[in-house]
């Protein structure tokens, strides 16, 4: 268990200790202001706040983990044959999307640890720049934009594209099942 973890549970135990403590006293007839109350309410508050931004949820840098070759479009059948996934992700750096889709899918360390399973290969067509040979590589899916992300397996040879905008749930559902 993380140290901050640790101090934000036992302080937060002693501010919801104290106050039904005092709580208890004024109903008993002990004078407590109201206003003491509420500061340890708003304490408490604060400090539950404080936990849950800093408490770290997942590595929130597993995506450096990751290596990415460039997408070479004739690799892919032989890389498949030997039985391998390949993942291709085409974007771009100007591209809204494709950075959300890094943001809350991609980069997110679930789908990075199978990503990084042995029989994965990973490619990158990067159309920050006008490539050819990667919208060629689209205009072969009938994808004309980005980002464009699909995955090829011994079970889906020819690929199965994911929808543009990445649902994180339905990316590790289909990564689980090759």
């Amino acid at each position: 268990m993380h140290t901050i973890l640790t101090i934000s549970a036992l302080t937060l135990s002693l501010l919801i200790g104290l106050i039904i403590f005092l709580s208890v006293k004024k109903a008993r007839g002990t004078q407590i202001p109201t206003a003491v109350l509420l500061l340890l309410l708003c304490f408490t508050a604060i400090n539950a706040a404080v936990t849950y931004f800093i408490y770290p949820r997942e590595d929130i840098n597993a995506y450096k983990q990751l290596i990415w070759q460039p997408l070479v479009a004739k690799e892919i059948p032989a890389l498949v044959k030997q039985g391998n996934s390949v993942f291709v992700d085409v974007s771009a750096d100007w591209c809204i999307i494709c950075k959300g889709n890094k943001d809350r899918v991609l980069h997110r360390e679930a789908v990075v640890k199978l990503l990084k399973r042995d029989n994965m290969v990973l490619m990158l067509g990067d159309l920050t720049r006008s490539n050819p040979v990667i919208e060629a590589f689209l205009a072969q899916h009938n994808a004309y934009g980005i980002p464009f992300t699909i995955l090829f397996s011994p079970q889906y040879p020819q690929g199965i594209a994911l929808s543009r905008v990445l649902d994180y749930h339905e990316v590790l559902s289909l990564l689980r099942a090759h």
